[in-house]
């Protein structure tokens, strides 16, 4: 009797295996998308159906119609269409139907997938996906099934990419690097980038604050160089394309002539840019490649020119280990403003702002008020004469700083204006030793041609200061460059009130009262000089 009570349960089971799931319950295969046709394989010939989609892109929420389509009179009896994470591989959304053919399935994610409700021939269903929260790129996969012996795995949509970049799967479902900690990648202070194994490649998407550029880089070491570069920028016609480069050194990237990224989608909303794409090759470094590669991760950004070719990136941010790409972990940063930029941003402050500017009203106005001798020499002169040569070795070594950092001074307006101030800086003191005897004729020569460079060069500095605040002030109200807009204002009203106390009080009877003014106007002005200052120097520290 037992024997044949086992014999019943074995042929029971070679019939529930063998006539297949006829009504659509094919629950056991949510994971591998293969049907138990015992014996049987998928074929290898290309698939005679179709995946469709309604849009090619979509932001969390949003609704898709999906259809599968026979071509000619290649009817098909049974499918399984699921939406599957582009790297990941998992199922994400949740479907919907109204088609008579159609049921939704896989009870552990519910309603996360569509199969037949019978074995009809069929030459299309449809049904609507509904994108969830914190997806990446969605591919649509099928099987399709026409009869018992004969059916086609793999069946796929072109990838439909999400057009708003989220940290909701960051951990679970892709590797991420952001900075401050946790971030949201769709904030203006928020520097991101994300990534998920893609066959060969990678799902790569980068977010940061910037007008110009978002770049991420892979580095066997924590210094840029012999490094596999993905940028993503912006031309001053708002066009936006994602470039593979290479890199060598502190010079510019080397575009590779492949560009490898597909399925790209981009944006630049309230002054975030932001790309998703696919890389279709791996990551290749000159010194070494492994099975389980891991690398240290940069993501930098920074101005762009109108073409689109990057300038020297302004922002830094690098893993704090090297990390497995194809991890589900995130990552902590080294961050902050390029300290090379930033030593030169505080120097050009402090010469053009303070020294230079302190410099240059103490030989215009004060010299009723520091007329006392020191060293054979009016005190004023003594002061104007230190200032400036300090002013002019703090703009050369901030030149040189930037300038071995960058390997060139191209870039826009900020280093073309910086290299002109440097080159007017270091002629005014030669042109000054030079100067005729104040008793001579052409004295006034030189006292003309000295004011008026002195002026240029005063002009150009505050228009480069003015537009470097612009470049590395990434906060969403720009309050550097403001900052630095009530300066230049302090500035010209206390010319103004100087200027006018000088032209009023030509008389002698008025010389005490013209040096109070003097002496009054000038403490007052340094010490919003210095407050002005202070102010900046704390931005560019915390940048």
């Amino acid at each position: 009797m037992e024997q044949f009570i086992t014999l019943l349960i074995c042929l029971a089971g070679s019939f529930i295996t063998v006539s297949g799931y006829s009504d659509g319950k094919v629950t056991p295969a949510c994971d591998t998308m293969m049907p138990s046709h015992q014996g049987n394989g998928a074929q290898t010939t290309t698939s005679p159906y179709s995946i469709t989609v309604s849009r090619k892109n979509f932001s969390p929420g949003d609704v898709i119609t999906v259809t599968i389509t026979a071509s000619g009179s290649n009817s098909f009896k049974g499918f399984l269409l699921q939406a599957r994470a582009v790297g990941g591989n998992w199922m994400t959304g949740t479907f919907t139907t109204s088609d008579s053919n159609a049921q939704l399935i896989c009870g552990s994610q519910s309603n996360s997938a569509v199969s037949h409700r019978n074995s009809n021939a069929k030459t299309s269903i449809t049904a609507s996906w509904t994108a969830p929260e914190g997806a990446g790129p969605v591919q649509f996969t099928a099987t399709v099934v026409q009869s018992f012996n004969t059916f086609w795995t793999g069946v796929q949509s072109d990838i439909i990419q999400a057009l708003q970049i989220s940290s909701t799967t960051c951990g679970s479902q892709k590797f991420c690097l952001t900075n401050p900690t946790n971030c949201n990648p769709n904030d203006s202070s928020c520097n991101f980038m994300s990534s998920a194994p893609a066959g060969d490649g990678y799902v790569f998407e980068i977010s940061a604050a910037t007008p110009g550029y978002v770049a991420i880089g892979f580095s066997d070491d924590t210094s840029m160089g012999n490094d596999d570069v993905y940028i993503c920028t912006r031309n001053s016609s708002g066009n936006i394309m994602v470039q593979k480069a290479y890199n060598t050194a502190t010079v510019a990237p080397t575009i590779r002539s492949n560009n490898s990224a597909g399925s790209i989608v981009s944006s630049y909303n309230n002054g975030v840019l932001q790309c998703t794409f696919i890389s279709q090759t791996a990551i290749s470094l000159q010194q070494r490649a492994t099975s389980n590669p891991t690398y240290y991760v940069f993501l930098v950004n920074g101005p762009s020119n109108a073409d689109g070719t990057i300038q020297v990136h302004t922002k830094t941010s690098i893993s704090s280990s090297k990390v497995d790409l194809s991890s589900y972990s995130t990552s902590g940063a080294q961050s902050g403003l390029d300290p090379v930029v930033r030593g030169h941003g505080a120097l050009m402050l402090i010469a053009w702002m303070t020294t230079g500017s302190i410099g240059m009203i103490m030989a215009r106005y004060m010299k009723s008020a520091a007329a006392k001798p020191v060293l054979g020499k009016a005190v004023w002169f003594q002061a104007h004469f230190f200032l400036m040569i300090l002013t002019v070795i703090l703009t050369i070594i901030a030149f040189i700083m930037v300038f071995v950092s960058a390997g060139d001074w191209s870039g826009g307006a900020h280093p073309v204006l910086g290299c002109i101030v440097m080159i007017l800086s270091f002629f005014q003191p030669i042109f000054a030793f030079f100067r005729p005897d104040p008793k001579s004729e052409k004295r006034f020569i030189f006292n003309w041609g000295h004011s008026i460079n002195a002026l240029v060069i005063k002009i150009l500095a505050v228009a480069a200061i003015f537009l470097g605040l612009t470049i590395v002030d990434s906060s969403s109200n720009q309050w550097m460059p403001k900052v630095m807009g009530g300066f230049f204002a302090w500035e010209v009203l206390f010319y103004i009130i100087l200027e006018t106390n000088m032209r009023l009080n030509t008389k002698e009877a008025n010389q005490d009262n013209k040096v109070y003014i003097e002496k009054g106007a000038f403490m007052i002005f340094l010490s919003g000089n210095l407050a002005f200052l202070i102010a900046l120097l704390v931005g560019i520290g915390q940048s």
